[in-house]
């Protein structure tokens, strides 16, 4: 996807499209950190990343980086593989929340509170030990680039993502709430059947969800390894 800024009667001048990005990068910053984010707004976010990915790459090809400082180049592409850890863990991660979800919808079906209940706990502790991985490698991805303006976007840019997906993980570990077996008790079997098929259009949306993140964070994954492969052949001029 190309980069456009401007009008083709007006080019834009690599500073301006630097500035753009940067504008772009503080506005996801923005979207990721607000606690009215929902999973919407996150996916809308990882797609637009993507975009900006592209878009510094075009200024990582531009002659007037291809001399990039050696060391600084070296430390970020080291930074940028805790990030594709990130993603293939969610990956990995990812069939289990679903399996948990079907499994959910399944003895939801029967009635059985007491196993929905074991199965919404398996998932939020699922989505927990995701969360707790994230911050584990989250916390050998910090960095402190001077000097080199293209490489800082591209360190800016993979701490949006990083803040993103910890966002959504946050997100999917809140979709799903624990029915209480006292107040279950208590209501009309009518009622319960009402619960019972918003419980199910919970899980079903719930399920769409996992679906949507993991498709968006393949593409996130494919668009890092690009990135690599623009920033590392800096390297060989």
């Amino acid at each position: 996807m190309a980069c456009h800024f401007r009008s083709a009667s007006a080019p834009s001048s690599p500073r301006s499209n630097e500035i753009s990005v940067e504008e772009q990068l503080q506005s996801l910053k923005a979207i990721s950190s607000s606690p009215s984010t929902s999973m919407d707004t996150i996916f809308d976010g990882l797609v637009k990343l993507g975009g900006i990915y592209n878009c510094i790459d075009e200024l990582v090809c531009l002659p007037s980086s291809q001399h990039l400082q050696r060391k600084t180049v070296e430390e970020e592409l080291e930074r940028s593989l805790v990030l594709l850890d990130l993603c293939s863990a969610m990956q990995e991660s990812f069939a289990e929340l679903k399996e948990n979800v079907m499994e959910t919808q399944l003895v939801l079906k029967r009635g059985d509170n007491a196993a929905v209940q074991k199965k919404i706990q398996s998932y939020i502790r699922s989505a927990k030990k995701v969360q707790k991985q994230l911050k584990k490698i989250n916390s050998k991805a910090a960095s402190d680039i001077q000097g080199c303006r293209v490489v800082k976007l591209l360190s800016e840019a993979r701490e949006v993502a990083v803040s993103m997906l910890e966002s959504a993980l946050q997100l999917l570990s809140k979709q799903i709430t624990m029915p209480s077996t006292s107040k279950w008790s208590l209501v009309s079997k009518a009622f319960q059947k009402k619960s019972i098929v918003c419980e199910e259009e919970q899980l079903q949306e719930l399920e769409l969800d996992i679906a949507d993140l993991e498709s968006t964070v393949e593409t996130l994954f494919r668009r890092l390894i690009q990135s690599r492969v623009s920033l590392l052949n800096t390297l060989s001029m």
